[in-house]
């Protein structure tokens, strides 16, 4: 009997399983595609790779800025993908040796559970005194005529394309729309984003997402808002999609539309039904110890109910492992940070403005653009800003970046808002000279009124 079974090996299931390990436990870890699950096969990973060859693309638009000349540049997709797909083979290699060497047991296969402790996998049965399930998520289809038509995709399949759409429509303005839409731009697509809700990135604060939208329309990529699709059809060689807005009906053609309208759990066929595990719209209900309405039986990750993303379902997978052993791991959901790898960048951390407005906290507001920092001046990166949201006795409790290396600065935020610092304690540590994380220092600064490179404002 194994100590611990864990079903699915994405960055929950795996992290997971390393942890319980260490801890002393035996463990066999269940996976039916690839190690590394969708974060590292058809996600995080392959979208960054994609956006670094977007990133080296657009820097070569503006060579002339930086005063160097070069000719015969291009752009191959195939071998885009060749990259990505060798990115993915090393990591997913290195996470087979950190299995094997923390003597992991990994079983491929699909896994059902019989009962609590009993899991069926390849027509044997393994019993264990605890089972986790990390099985994460799959792309949402919405149900719109035409979803079923040949070039209508989710992002697992726009990963595998050889060649760049002419013209690319983009279903959805959440993180995955808005990610792709940048990307494709960049490879030299025509790209519409079309979203239902007001704004695009609505879950974000409305200041950075409306500076978005400026952005967005900078780079020639259509946005329309408050827009319902209504059919996907096809037209000639392409496709059009119908949708409805405030200004009446538009029609867009495309060569490939991209459903981004979010992510869902993927629980198939595990049984949960027939074992009493309670679900509410498919997320699967659990106690603070991560553990499900059947004891013995855990769930973490984008099967649960929280944000959908691969950092907090390795720490609820440290968490969860942590809680079976007797110790007391909690994870500070107030304290997570989120990513867009847009252009340019936007990362957050904590509660944004509207969220905290609307708890009735009282809350100074520091603000610091990338215009007057002296390293983003240098790159020729000046789009964007740092935003720092502070209660009334200085605590930061709430951090936005849009602009250049956002996923990178947020860190330093990170740790702020995790431990309740305050504007002081922030202010008073030296930062490097000139750096991108000069621009938190001085939105800090701003907080307590006395930002050193940017003018006085009118009463103060």
């Amino acid at each position: 009997m194994k100590d611990l079974i864990i079903i699915g090996a994405g960055p929950g299931g795996y992290v997971a399983a390393i942890r319980a390990c260490q801890l002393g436990m035996d463990v066999a870890l269940i996976e039916k595609d690839a190690l590394g699950g969708t974060c590292l096969n058809r996600g995080c990973i392959p979208t960054k790779a994609y956006f670094q060859n977007a990133a080296v693309l657009k820097t070569l638009t503006r060579l002339s800025e930086y005063n160097v000349r070069a000719e015969n540049i291009g752009f191959d997709m195939k071998g885009a993908r060749e990259r990505k797909d060798r990115i993915v083979a090393r990591l997913t290699s290195g996470i087979k040796d950190l299995l094997k060497g923390y003597g992991v047991e990994v079983i491929p296969g699909e896994a059902g559970i019989a009962a609590p402790g009993r899991v069926r996998v390849g027509g044997e049965e393994i019993t264990a005194r605890n089972i986790l399930i990390a099985t994460g998520s799959e792309p949402a289809v919405p149900p719109i005529p035409g979803v079923d038509l040949p070039g209508v995709v989710t992002s697992d399949q726009l990963l595998e394309l050889d060649t760049v759409p002419e013209r690319l429509v983009v279903i959805g303005g959440g993180v995955i729309g808005i990610e792709f839409a940048c990307i494709f731009n960049a490879f030299g697509s025509q790209v519409t984003v079309i979203e239902y809700l007001p704004d695009i990135l609505g879950a974000l604060d409305r200041e950075i997402t409306r500076r978005m939208g400026v952005y967005l329309k900078k780079q020639k990529i259509a946005v329309h808002t408050q827009t319902g699709v209504e059919r996907i059809e096809r037209r000639g060689a392409g496709l059009r999609v119908v949708a409805r807005g405030q200004k009446g009906t538009i029609k867009c053609a495309a060569d490939i539309v991209l459903l981004a309208t979010g992510r869902k759990p993927y629980t198939r066929g595990l049984g949960l039904e027939q074992l009493g595990v309670t679900c509410d719209q498919g997320f699967i209900e659990i106690n603070e110890n991560y553990e499900t309405s059947v004891p013995g039986i855990y769930a973490i990750g984008d099967v649960i109910k929280g944000p959908m993303l691969a950092h907090v379902a390795s720490e609820e997978g440290i968490a969860a492992v942590e809680r079976m052993a007797g110790l007391d791991h909690r994870v500070d959901y107030d304290a997570v940070p989120s990513c867009v790898f847009s252009f340019p960048e936007i990362a957050s951390v904590g509660l944004s403005q509207e969220e905290a407005e609307s708890r009735g906290i009282d809350i100074k507001v520091g603000k610091f653009p990338f215009a007057a920092n002296g390293k983003a001046l240098a790159m020729g990166e000046t789009d964007g800003l740092v935003k720092v949201i502070a209660d009334a006795d200085e605590i930061i409790i709430g951090v936005h970046i849009i602009g250049p290396h956002a996923s990178d600065l947020i860190q330093e935020a990170g740790v702020v808002v995790r431990n309740k610092l305050k504007a002081a304690d922030v202010s008073g540590t030296i930062h490097p000279h000139p750096t991108l994380g000069e621009a938190f220092l001085e939105a800090v600064l701003d907080v307590q009124g006395r930002s050193l490179h940017s003018l006085p404002k009118k009463g103060r």
